[in-house]
């Protein structure tokens, strides 16, 4: 490659690395012309499904969206600067019933197509280059042309620009997970920390055996279905009841006994159509609210500074929704409790007393507190008790989330949605523990429904046992076992050879098992106390520590400051992520118009041959204009 020829890398070839894809090229003819220009993509992983949406996955993994809501496509309702280029959704690509949850391998043949769409909308004076390798680390001057360091090549490559686009990444263990597995291996037990489960080796967890499961989440639905199905069990409809089905073991199952902070699944995906008025959004937290919090001259507490707000906003979507859709449930005029809820302070007595007034059945309250925390203060007077408790449980959040009636949280879901778009404006917020990320997922990113009713049978056949909330897992040296106890059914203690954690892993920097993220923080971008990447979060550029962003370095996705909700977007709602990729494709291409690189005319310092291996292997280079 010449050194006068500019290049772009982007480290991360999966949906995310695809999304910056489309946007170079749909703002490419505008901001940069017939110059020519290198793109190199790096990722050990196939192009466009990457490692999570891999077409070798098992077809029994699902997606956790319905077709018709999966789109890597911009529309008109998406507020950016570059021209809008259609596509079709998923279920319009495969033809396939859009209220259908599609399987993971279906989802990565959709992602390696529009992958290959992308690669077909760039002009030929531009040339990509596949590098199926990790990157290692990326050095340079602030001022000049950066490097990138690959795995197996003794040669770095040379960058005007780097954006890395790296997806969900593994973590190294840290104290907290160092301490149970210690201990797995001094007993010769088994523990699975915190890790992507269709990676994981389950073949180590043994048929007829308890096995301890910490997290209630889509990793924990993940688990299920693999251990249970995967190892050849089936369902059938329950003789008598049309709403249940009994599952039939294979006799390779184990025994889950399952528990979390909350104690209870996420909640199941709405199964109905919503129809009529919908809130207007965003309301109490909108652009004028976001401006207000950017003015401030203090870092930013979520729970302090931005919550109150947040919470508002949620339940004006909720009673908004339940006084036009359900007004025989009010007791005031609509227009009057508008007014009063506007005027109120939120989280506060008067916004109380308004609502106890205005909307009699408690039920149809919308209390934040009571959905994060549905089992605070319940006790079960034994383990039968509590097993009943949490099927009914979740045989009740079916219920509602299939009828109509309670159509407000399909109201609260849309908020949720609109609060993310707006957040992402923010950039870094004090939020330990990430609980925004937590609460939003546990409301809005649930199962199918048809999910949790193979729970509900795999309970009734005695494959999955429920610990409860507030879960505590000990070690005992003397036994050599792992022991779990809840709030839910305390004095009670349940012991097992094997711990499952059932979740993935944080998104941190310091603790990252990526390379190439770790360099970065140790060479001084920026973490926050939740351990994100911080990025200026009108571009996606890499801030140092010293808070100017890295006019070279740009970072998008999961790992940073720039969390869009959700892993892929709905059609005609907007797009976060494709208005980050906007602005990050658009800051990218007018830095490369405008930049004037000096030729290379020095080797570069860069990693020891430890981490930069010199076997060298040759990257895989298309013409853009010969891809189909």
């Amino acid at each position: 490659m010449s050194a006068r020829r500019p290049a772009v890398v982007v480290v991360g070839a999966g949906p995310r690395g695809t999304g910056f894809l489309e946007r170079l090229a749909a703002n490419l003819p505008e901001l940069y012309g017939d110059r020519p220009l290198d793109v190199h993509l790096v990722d050990p992983h196939p192009a466009g499904p990457g490692r999570i949406w891999r077409t070798d996955r098992s077809p029994l993994l699902w997606m956790n969206s319905r077709a018709e809501d999966v789109t890597m496509f911009t529309d008109d309702t998406v507020r950016i600067d570059g021209p809008v280029r259609p596509g079709p959704s998923l279920a319009e690509w495969a033809g396939i019933d859009g209220r259908s949850f599609p399987s993971r391998p279906q989802q990565g043949a959709y992602l390696r197509w529009a992958h290959a769409q992308a690669r077909a909308a760039l002009p030929p004076t531009v040339t990509v280059h596949e590098h199926p390798t990790t990157a290692l680390r990326v050095t340079g001057p602030r001022d000049g042309r950066q490097r990138v360091w690959l795995d197996g090549h003794a040669v770095p490559l040379a960058a005007d620009l780097v954006v890395l686009a790296l997806g969900h990444l593994d973590a190294r263990p840290d104290a907290r997970l160092r301490e149970p597995a210690g201990f797995a291996a001094r007993h010769g037990l088994v523990y699975l920390p915190p890790e992507f489960t269709a990676d994981s080796d389950l073949s180590v967890l043994p048929a007829g055996e308890p096995v301890l499961v910490r997290g209630f989440g889509l990793a924990f639905v993940d688990l299920m279905v693999l251990l249970t199905e995967g190892r050849g069990g089936r369902y059938e409809q329950h003789p008598e009841d049309a709403d249940r089905l009994v599952y039939v073991p294979s006799g390779r199952e184990p025994v889950l006994h399952v528990g979390s902070r909350r104690g209870v699944p996420y909640h199941s995906k709405i199964g109905y159509e919503p129809d009529g008025e919908r809130p207007p959004l965003p309301r109490f937290f909108g652009p004028a609210e976001v401006d207000a919090l950017l003015a401030a001259d203090r870092p930013l507490d979520f729970r302090r500074d931005v919550w109150p707000s947040v919470a508002k906003e949620l339940g004006w979507a909720h009673y908004h929704r339940l006084f036009a859709a359900h007004p025989e449930r009010t007791a005031v005029a609509r227009e009057v409790f508008e007014e009063r809820y506007a005027a109120a302070e939120p989280l506060g007595p008067e916004l109380d007393a308004l609502v106890a007034l205005a909307v009699p059945d408690p039920a149809d309250h919308f209390d934040p507190d009571a959905l994060d925390h549905p089992l605070a203060g319940v006790r079960y007077a034994s383990a039968e008790a509590l097993q009943d408790g949490l099927r009914r449980y979740v045989a009740d959040d079916l219920r509602r989330r299939h009828n109509p009636a309670h159509s407000p949280d399909q109201a609260v879901f849309d908020a949720l949605l609109s609060v993310y778009g707006q957040l992402t404006r923010l950039g870094e917020i004090g939020d330990p523990g990430n609980w925004w990320h937590g609460f939003f997922s546990y409301l809005a990113s649930g199962p199918p429904g048809s999910r949790l009713r193979r729970l509900l049978a795999l309970s009734d056949a005695g494959i999955v046992r429920f610990l409860g909330a507030g879960l505590t897992v000990e070690t005992d040296e003397a036994r050599g076992v792992f022991r779990a106890s809840s709030a839910s059914l305390p004095g009670e203690w349940t012991e097992a050879r094997a711990l499952v954690e059932a979740r993935l892993p944080d998104p941190t920097v310091t603790h990252s098992a990526d390379p190439l993220l770790r360099a970065l923080y140790a060479d001084g971008a920026r973490a926050t106390d939740a351990g994100l990447l911080a990025v200026d979060p009108g571009d996606g550029r890499v801030l140092g520590r010293d808070g100017r962003p890295h006019p070279r370095r740009f970072a998008l996705g999961p790992h940073t400051t720039s969390r869009a909700g959700g892993a892929f977007t709905r059609p005609r709602t907007g797009g976060v992520a494709f208005r980050q990729n906007d602005r990050t494709a658009r800051t990218a291409l007018a830095l490369l118009r405008d930049l004037s690189c000096p030729a290379d005319t020095a080797p570069a310092a860069g990693p020891t041959a430890t981490s930069a291996p010199t076997a060298t292997s040759a990257p895989v280079e298309t013409s853009a204009s010969a891809v189909a």
